[in-house]
């Protein structure tokens, strides 16, 4: 799979909205646009990586030669990973349900993000990937849609499926096939967030075991980013929804958000965010909306504020300067982005490399502790994360999750 960053089919009167002409793409008065410059027809191709020249070449590639290797495959089928692209290539699948900030915009309006992911998957950790999407919404549907496409691929990405249903689909693919199925708005974000956490506990001289953290947001990723702090020893973390604090005592919880509540929130929080932000170590935002500046002032002193809403953060880093010790968002204009490119092409390069059968959270603390230690000798309250475009992540990274992947059991070579 080529990814191309420019697209070869493009050419200088090619930018304008609705495929019409002009000159420097200008169309009915509207502007040359270079987004759309950039994606008509397509951000990325199919490539051969094996000659086709002449007749000989032919029949290598194609039949006759290929029977011989059909035939191999047929008597053992482990070796399809040795004889195709499958242990190289990941399937992105989404529903269209809830993309970026777009929310649900459809399956044909989601495929230049899918685009975009598979040629993430390329640049930044040599991973081919095709993007797919899927006109069904219903959970058993996708199921059984994905799980009958999982023979052509070494692992899945989900993107942008809508919460809960996401958390369902995953688990349920995963007791059906035996190749790694990974939900990135879910664990892609939750890695890079444990990441620059452990770096900012290390720049402050403290400890994970020493922080409580609130969540804003309860969705996929504000549960898998609970979750794994939870697994890497955080003193205390409480998520919540739109309604307030997640606990037990609330009788409106969902299946996902009453798990939940039965491994957060130690210190028995009710109430507000603005309640559970008295006195907290860390604010991480993954809802949008605004967090008032007085509830941010009430925080513990040197605090940690991952404000990550897109394009807009809950707490902008103007503000949060004013009371934090360290401050990240998701956005590229500002210091210590939280992306995902940073985790997800490394895992599934690492996960593909030893072709493990799924991605365990053990394999995800390793990843972020990986991507941590990239920068561990540089930090500074504007350096806890790399760069995307640091070329040590995406092999520090691999390597961390192949070696996860044979501790745990789950590499099959």
């Amino acid at each position: 799979m080529a990814a191309e960053m420019v697209n070869p089919r493009s050419d200088s009167t090619s930018g304008s909205i609705g495929g019409g002409e002009g000159a420097g793409g200008v169309t009915d008065g509207e502007p040359f646009d270079p987004a759309f410059a950039l994606h008509r027809g397509g951000k990325m191709a199919v490539q051969a990586t094996v000659p086709v020249r002449d007749r000989d070449d032919l029949s290598l590639a194609y039949t006759p030669g290929v029977a011989k290797v059909c035939s191999a495959i047929a008597e053992q089928p482990e070796l399809v990973h040795d004889y195709t692209w499958k242990s190289q290539v990941v399937a992105v699948v989404t529903d269209g349900s809830a993309v970026l900030g777009l929310g649900d915009i459809g399956p044909e309006a989601s495929l230049p993000v899918m685009e975009g992911k598979a040629i993430l998957f390329k640049q930044f950790g040599g991973v081919d990937a095709v993007p797919i999407a899927l006109e069904c919404r219903d959970v058993d549907d996708i199921v059984e849609t994905v799980a009958r496409l999982a023979p052509s691929f070494g692992g899945v990405n989900l993107e942008d499926i809508s919460a809960p249903r996401c958390f369902e689909i995953e688990r349920r693919l995963q007791e059906r096939v035996d190749i790694p199925i990974f939900h990135d708005d879910q664990h892609g974000t939750a890695v890079v967030t444990l990441a620059a956490l452990r770096n900012a506990a290390r720049l402050t001289d403290r400890a994970l075991g020493q922080l409580r953290a609130v969540i804003s947001g309860a969705g996929a990723a504000g549960v898998a980013i609970a979750r794994i702090l939870t697994e890497a020893g955080i003193g205390d973390v409480a998520v919540c929804d739109r309604k307030g604090v997640v606990s037990p005592e609330r009788e409106d919880l969902t299946d996902v958000k009453r798990e939940l509540a039965g491994f957060t929130n130690k210190a028995g929080l009710t109430g507000s965010l603005e309640g559970a932000l008295d006195g907290a170590d860390v604010f991480i935002g993954v809802s949008g909306g605004t967090v008032p500046e007085a509830a941010v002032a009430k925080m513990a002193p040197g605090a940690f504020i991952f404000a990550m809403a897109n394009p807009n953060p809950e707490i902008h880093p103007e503000v949060a300067q004013q009371y934090a010790s360290v401050v990240a968002t998701g956005r590229s204009d500002f210091p210590n982005q939280i992306n995902n490119v940073l985790a997800f092409p490394g895992i599934f390069a690492g996960a593909l490399q030893v072709r493990a059968s799924r991605i365990t959270e053990g394999m995800k603390l390793a990843a972020a502790e990986a991507l941590a230690a990239v920068v561990a000798d540089e930090l500074s309250a504007d350096k806890v994360i790399p760069s995307p475009f640091d070329e040590r992540v995406a092999p520090a990274v691999t390597a961390a999750v192949a070696a996860a992947a044979r501790a745990e059991g789950v590499a099959r070579r």
